[in-house]
């Protein structure tokens, strides 16, 4: 009785499915990799979602707004010198606001909301005034906390934070 050997050398087609086969692996290694990466969360501080040192309180004139593109906000110096942080986002769909300095007034250019200086809504359809972060004078410099966003229906003075 003789015995067979088993060990036949590797044809082609073998060996191509073998290199697909890693090469399928490694494609879902570096998939799952790169996904789980991107689920991470980004809280960084300086940028949204976290501290933003806006500057020195005086380097901001009264009745000037200053946007932060970075932190998503624009920073409010009302005439009569408090700071407000007001977020970027319209309160009707979520679409970006601009300012526009020559009209006095946040505009979204989504669906024509409009919002007066301190965040009110001036014309709807936004159904609320724009959303706030909380704002602190630390060591004479604005410190706007851009992970606590805060909702409102409209302006009150106590939303104001002075130096």
């Amino acid at each position: 009785m003789s015995q067979q050997n088993n060990t036949l050398p590797m044809n082609r087609r073998d060996f191509l499915k073998m290199g697909a086969t890693a090469l399928s692996l490694l494609a879902a290694l570096e998939v799952g990799g790169a996904s789980l990466m991107f689920m991470q969360p980004r809280r960084l501080d300086g940028v949204f979602g976290g501290v933003v040192t806006a500057g020195p309180a005086d380097s901001f004139p009264p009745g000037s707004v200053t946007h932060f593109p970075d932190g998503r906000f624009y920073l409010i110096r009302a005439a009569d010198g408090g700071f407000l942080a007001v977020y970027q986002r319209c309160t009707h769909l979520g679409c970006t606001v601009n300012w526009e300095a020559d009209q006095n007034r946040f505009f979204c250019p989504c669906h024509a909301s409009a919002f007066d200086m301190l965040g009110s809504v001036a014309n709807p359809p936004a159904p609320r005034a724009l959303d706030l972060f909380p704002v602190s004078i630390t060591d004479g410099s604005v410190v706007v906390n851009t992970a606590d966003i805060q909702t409102r229906d409209e302006f009150t003075p106590a939303q104001l934070a002075y130096a």
